[in-house]
Formats: structure tokens, sequence, C-alpha cells
């Protein structure tokens, strides 16, 4: 009975946010001290899915640079992570994958504007999405190093012996292995760049208008129906990335 009651608590602590979200995006002008007892409206909505509407563009522009970050992060970092654990020796190759982690985001997009500046990459969308990789490529690298164990070392060597090249391995013996944590990694990585801020604020500076930037944006502006409708956005693509990631693509990974 307490892990039923301990469950449900927590299942309401997740749920009941989302909610308060959802409750406030439908809601008019509130006055105090009253709770509940104010108007609804669809307004919000219905500005929101009007072609022209700016959080319409920025959940666009935030879809886009989500997959394209989490594309990148796991592409590269499957193959990086390859040479870091086949090719070197030293464990310092993979520690040096934790440096974004150690400090906050802002400080490391302080750290970096310099050379974005100099590249005349402040302020643009490919400069958001490079500075995005700074932290998603290494979270892949560490993520797939363990991959690379002596059993795919193995399935490499027996494609070479029977003539195959790099490439035949790759398509015939790594990705059929790998399949399920490339999933994995990938969601985990858009989830990274869905939520990213810091980076994306400074690097961005103000110009790339993701759904995090608005969300800080409404709240800034003391308008907390926009900001609710906006966290609504925000939250409900991963709820449903991580209930697939759960569901399904963590099932698989296991089952291998």
């Amino acid at each position: 009975m307490s892990r039923r009651l301990l469950s449900g608590f927590i299942r309401l602590s997740f749920i009941i946010p989302f909610g308060l979200l959802l409750y406030l995006s439908f809601s008019a002008q509130w006055y105090y001290p009253s709770v509940i007892s104010h108007s609804f409206t669809a307004e919000h909505w219905a500005w929101f899915l009007t072609g022209g509407s700016e959080l319409l563009r920025s959940a666009g522009l935030s879809v886009m640079l989500s997959l394209t970050v989490s594309f990148l992060a796991t592409t590269g970092g499957f193959f990086a992570s390859r040479a870091v654990a086949y090719y070197t020796t030293s464990r310092w190759w993979l520690v040096s994958a934790y440096f974004p982690y150690v400090i906050a985001p802002v400080v490391f997009a302080v750290m970096l504007n310099y050379y974005f500046l100099q590249l005349h990459l402040s302020g643009t969308l490919p400069g958001v999405v490079l500075a995005q990789l700074f932290i998603t490529f290494p979270y892949a690298v560490i993520f797939f190093y363990g991959f690379w164990n002596e059993k795919i070392r193995d399935l490499e060597n027996l494609v070479a012996t029977m003539g195959g090249d790099f490439k035949v391995a790759v398509k015939d013996a790594i990705l059929p292995s790998a399949k399920g944590l490339l999933a994995v990694c990938f969601f985990q990585c858009y989830l990274i760049s869905w939520f990213e801020y810091g980076l994306t604020q400074f690097i961005g500076v103000g110009k790339v208008q993701t759904l995090t930037i608005m969300v800080y944006r409404y709240v800034s502006e003391a308008n907390p129906y926009l900001a609710a409708l906006a966290g609504v956005l925000l939250v409900l693509p991963p709820l449903v990335l991580l209930f697939v990631n759960r569901k399904f693509l963590l099932q698989k990974v296991w089952s291998v």
C-alpha cells in the first residue's frame, strides 16, 4: 500500500505542474484573492496557431535546431568515441569530455564568445548550433564509449577477414548492433538541445528565439498566460519523446 501511495505521489508531482501550465494557458485575467473563479479563453492558443505568431515560429525553430544538433552530435560522437576507445591509451581523452559539464553554461558561453565573434557566428543560427554541439557532442562520446568493446572489435575483424572494408563493417555489423543506442542517444541529445538556455541566449544574443528563450521573455514581461502557453509547448514534445524512449527503445536496448 505504501508503495502505491508513493507511486501516486510521484506521479502527481509530475502531473500537477504540467496541469497548472495548461490551466494558465487557457486563463484570462486573474484578480486577487480569487484562485480559480476567473474567465477562460482560447485566444492564446488561437493566436499561437495563426501562421504569423512569433511563438509558432519559435516552436518550428526549436524543432529544427534540436533535430540538427542531435543528429550531428549523435553521428559525430559515435565515430569519435570509437577513435577514443581504440586508438588512445590515456584516460584523459575521455575525462576531457566532461569539461563542458563542470562549469555553468553561461560561463562556458562567455569563454567561447570571443571565438564566435571572431568567426562572425555570434547572433546566428549556425553559431547556436555549433555552441550546442560543444555540450551535446561530448555527451555522445561519453555515451558511446562503452559500446566499443571486444565483441564489436571481433565483428569488425570478422568482416575484414571476409574481404569487407570499414564501410561494409559499419553497415552490416556495427550499425545493426548499435541502432538501439543510437536512437537513445539521439533522443537524449535532442532533450539537451531543446531545454538549453545559457549558450543559446548568450551566443544567440537574443536573435535566435527558441521556445526556452520565449518562456523567459514572457516571464520577464510579466505575461504569465503566454509564458504558460510557451511552457506547455516546451514540455509536451519531450514528454512524448521520454515516453517513447522508455516504453520502446530502452526495452529493445536491454533485450539485445
